[in-house]
């Protein structure tokens, strides 16, 4: 696994990935994700993809979009926003960071509201399998002022690469434009909240 201490530690400039779904409506079958890579905050590159409206493909669909880029090589750490993309296409975080040989990191606005997330996702006849991926994907970390799931670095590790990642606020910027241009490709314009 690519360290992510290391690049630290080398004081490297850390390049991620950041993953986020467009807008999407309750009739569509599938939905686009948007793969922004940054050299800290700079955008350098951008990847397109699609997986399932509630499906079960958003971690094969991740590993294909970044393994098959030419930015792969490239990239300290892979970013996404949430667990999900296309509503409850729940992403394998172990298994992403594992096929991808990056650390994995999902990254949220405010810490989950577990019991909605379970009542959520009963009603999908696979419940057990998805709530076994919310589980594997390990506790939920508050460092200010982000919150996280990791898989493949230490929470404090994964706290300052995404300070190092962010220009303001608490959305590392590779998430902030994945948004913002998924939004823009899907409606005509950026969204309200990135």
């Amino acid at each position: 696994m690519k360290s992510l201490a290391d690049a630290l530690r080398a004081q490297k400039t850390l390049r991620a990935i950041g993953f986020d779904d467009a807008p999407f409506d309750g009739g569509d079958a599938h939905v686009d994700i948007s793969g922004i890579v940054c050299a800290g905050t700079r955008f350098e590159g951008m990847l397109w993809g699609q997986a399932d409206r509630d499906g079960a493909d958003a971690t094969a669909a991740l590993i294909g979009m970044c393994t098959q880029s030419k930015f792969h090589a490239q990239v300290h750490v892979v970013l996404i926003d949430g667990l999900a993309v296309g509503g409850f296409n729940l992403i394998d975080l172990p298994a992403l960071a594992e096929a991808l040989d990056r650390p994995c990191v999902a990254v949220m606005r405010r810490p989950p509201d577990m019991p909605a997330i379970r009542r959520a996702l009963a009603r999908f006849p696979d419940a057990d399998r998805r709530q076994r991926l919310v589980m594997r994907a390990g506790p939920v970390h508050c460092v200010e002022p982000f919150c996280f799931q990791v898989a493949g670095a230490e929470p404090d590790v994964t706290a300052e690469a995404l300070r190092q990642l962010t220009d303001r606020g608490h959305v590392p910027e590779a998430l902030r434009l994945a948004h913002l241009i998924g939004s823009a490709i899907k409606t005509g314009q950026s969204g309200r909240r990135a």
